[in-house]
């Protein structure tokens, strides 16, 4: 029924809520009683209010993940730069093998995932995980954040120290209000090219589009892969330093940045 018709979140918060209190009137009848602070916790009620410590270790577990993501971007940066040359020899001649046997890239890629999880096996985790004070920063987090944590809502606290928190949040949401805009930014720009809003660079990316036609009817797709695979990967010698045309030429384009009050 919940795929039907959905609740929406203030229902499924209303509900989590009952919920909680029908199962802390039980427990608090047991024997030994549990207090409603500790079903509140072992339920996990109060996750969607903020906390510091909640919002940094949440931040450095989504760095965590895409710490790996940015170790393959940097080994690949330096099969670009040559820095091994055996290396970017061997990725030229990967990108020969793909291009021309394109029905062994998903095999392949299957392969490998099978090798990593057999090779991982002995090394899997074999008692359940308990709670890791250091991931969740609890043994660096100050006292301040800490009585923010378990501040009632609305606060009780003194209006100087209510100030003093709100300041902090400003200058924290402020850093992700400029990251939002950077990101509208990006949408905006990638609309420009189809509104005509800059005339002229719409102008330049229609007979770029109507060339590229042309050249994608005629030449084999493979020929093209293989070409711009060599092109990016070419020696830094025959490289210059300054940014590339296309991203020179997507970052002059407009967006409604300069609107905005």
């Amino acid at each position: 029924m919940h795929y039907v018709s959905p609740l929406s979140p203030a229902q499924q918060d209303i509900l989590r809520h009952t919920a909680m209190r029908i199962v802390t009137a039980r427990l608090a009848r047991s024997e030994p009683a549990l207090g409603q602070e500790v079903v509140q916790y072992l339920l996990d009620s109060d996750t969607h209010m903020w906390s510091m410590r909640r919002s940094k270790t949440n931040w450095f577990r989504a760095v965590g993940c895409l710490s790996r993501a940015a170790t393959l971007a940097r080994w690949f940066d330096g099969i670009r730069a040559w820095t091994h040359p055996p290396t970017t020899v061997l990725v030229h001649v990967l990108l020969v093998a793909i291009v021309l046997c394109p029905h062994l890239v998903l095999p392949t890629v299957f392969m490998y995932a099978f090798l990593i999880l057999a090779l991982r096996l002995r090394y899997r985790v074999r008692v359940p995980h308990n709670v890791d004070p250091r991931l969740s920063y609890v043994d660096v987090v100050s006292h301040d954040e800490l009585d923010e944590e378990f501040d009632g809502f609305p606060s009780t606290r003194p209006s100087d120290v209510v100030r003093v928190r709100y300041d902090r949040l400003r200058a924290l949401a402020g850093r992700a209000q400029t990251l939002l805009g950077d990101v509208a930014a990006q949408g905006e720009r990638l609309e420009a090219l189809f509104n005509w809003r800059d005339p002229r660079a719409s102008g330049i990316f229609l007979v770029f589009c109507l060339f590229a036609s042309f050249v994608f009817y005629a030449v084999p797709f493979k020929v093209i892969v293989m070409g711009l695979g060599f092109y990016y990967l070419r020696h830094p010698r025959f490289r210059d330093d300054m940014p590339s045309v296309p991203v020179n030429f997507f970052r002059r384009l407009p967006s409604l940045s300069d609107q905005v009050m």
